[in-house]
């Protein structure tokens, strides 16, 4: 029979977490290791920590993995909380057993390097950068300890990463047909139904069937995205064109509560481990899920819809756009998106740019 854990110690998969109230105060964090003997010695160690800034008045040391946890808990229920705890995971292999008042302007260095050789954009670092100083402004300016002292002191600086903004992909029908024909048939779905509406990945993992709404007087359905799950936090309408909605009804009756699913479960994101594979295999490794939007918008330029209904479409605000729209103007949005069916169908030659031989 094996050591039986002092009470306040979790094994989750192979490390040991500490879930534990001591004094009042919630130890919430990862000790970093599985040997039981370590995890004891590390839960000792935050006790005797609290007892004695309880005792004694001296300001213990957090964690930026605390602060992170704190961050998490309190935000949950928040828009966009999904992606802040996708970008944290990232960043705590790196940063998690820090303490806060030891960060610094080149504490992040290895991290960045890390994603850079995973080929990931300059943008999407200075984004989960951008999480790390809200948890440091929040140690720093609002949250307390029981002497009503800060966590941090003073939040450090932290640069952002360089490089060039990544471009636009749109990908080619061919493109699209080597790509889809590698992805596994749950994955080919999200893709096939992003390049007919345009939705972003995170639009399409939180589609749900309550959000699908009948057109009146007609036999179409949209779908109404609440401003929780949008990036500009207004609701967006998505109209369906044919492939859209055979997607959407072989999808019926699979979940109870989301449209797309995969045993069982939502999908927190489409770029997984076989979204990356599927791409390599195609031979097109720079390829995003966010191009699959950026296609939809080129191919509604090149079916000759105008600027106006490809803004509606793509959901970005003009000001003058709401959900309220008459049945004549929803039924012009699913003419336009109708036309890449046709244009799917008709395979016409697609446009490209040549550069000049010299």
């Amino acid at each position: 029979m094996g050591i039986k854990p002092s009470p306040g110690l979790r094994k989750r998969g192979e490390v040991w977490h500490i879930e534990k109230i001591y004094r009042g105060v919630r130890i919430y964090e990862s000790t970093g290791t599985g040997d039981l003997e370590e995890a004891e010695r590390h839960l000792r160690r935050r006790i005797e920590q609290i007892r004695e800034e309880s005792i004694h008045g001296t300001r213990r040391p957090r964690t930026f993995e605390e602060a992170a946890t704190r961050f998490l808990l309190e935000n949950k229920d928040q828009r966009a909380i999904d992606r802040a705890g996708y970008a944290l995971k990232r960043i705590m292999p790196h940063l998690g057993r820090v303490n806060l008042d030891q960060i610094h302007g080149k504490s992040l260095e290895p991290y960045i390097e890390t994603r850079r050789a995973d080929g990931v954009a300059a943008g999407t670092i200075t984004r989960e950068i951008t999480v790390v100083r809200r948890i440091l402004s929040l140690a720093s300016r609002v949250w307390r300890d029981e002497q009503g002292r800060p966590w941090l002191d003073t939040p450090p600086l932290l640069s952002n990463a360089k490089g060039a903004a990544r471009k636009p992909r749109p990908i080619t029908w061919d493109e699209q047909a080597r790509l889809f024909r590698e992805l596994p048939g749950y994955l080919a779905e999200m893709a096939l139904f992003a390049v007919n509406t345009g939705c972003r990945q995170e639009e399409i993992c939180a589609m749900r069937w309550e959000w699908e709404c009948e057109v009146s007087g007609t036999d179409h359905t949209v779908f109404v995205l609440p401003g929780e799950i949008t990036k500009n936090a207004r609701e967006r309408i998505v109209p369906l064109n044919g492939v859209a909605r055979s997607i959407v009804e072989a999808r019926r009756g699979k979940h109870p509560e989301h449209v797309f699913s995969y045993g069982g479960h939502r999908l927190d994101r489409m770029t997984n481990k076989a979204w990356y594979k599927a791409r390599e295999a195609a031979e097109l490794p720079s390829v995003r899920v966010h191009d699959l939007r950026h296609t939809f918008g080129m191919r509604l330029r090149a079916a000759g819809v105008s600027f106006e209904d490809r803004q509606d479409l793509l959901g970005h605000h003009a000001g003058r756009i709401t959900t309220h729209y008459s049945r004549a103007e929803i039924a012009r949005l699913i003419e336009c998106v109708e036309r890449l069916c046709a244009t799917e169908g008709e395979r016409k030659p697609e446009m490209a740019l040549v550069r000049r031989r010299k």
